[in-house]
C-alpha cells in the first residue's frame, strides 16, 4: 500500500496526551493517529447522514460544472 505523508499541528497538551497514549500502548504516535483516522473514516462512511451530505455536495459541484460548460 502506498502511503501519503501529512503534517499535523496539535496544541501542546493534546500532543503530550497523544504521546502518553502511544507509549502506554507500545505503539508509535503515527500508529495512534492512523488508527484514529481509519476509525473516523469508517464511521463516516457508514453514516447515512454523511452519505446524504456527500451526495448533496456532488450535486452542487455538478451544477457548477454544468454552468461553466465543463465536460468530464
Amino acid at each position: 500500500m502506498r502511503l501519503e505523508v501529512s503534517s499535523l499541528r496539535l496544541p501542546e497538551p493534546v500532543a503530550k496526551q497523544l504521546r502518553s497514549i502511544a507509549q502506554a500502548n507500545g505503539i508509535s504516535v503515527a500508529e495512534v493517529l492512523r488508527q484514529a483516522i481509519e476509525n473516523h473514516v469508517a464511521e463516516q462512511v457508514s453514516d447515512g447522514e454523511f452519505k446524504e451530505r456527500l451526495r448533496k455536495r456532488l450535486e452542487e459541484d455538478r451544477e457548477v460544472l454544468d454552468a461553466l460548460g465543463t465536460e468530464e
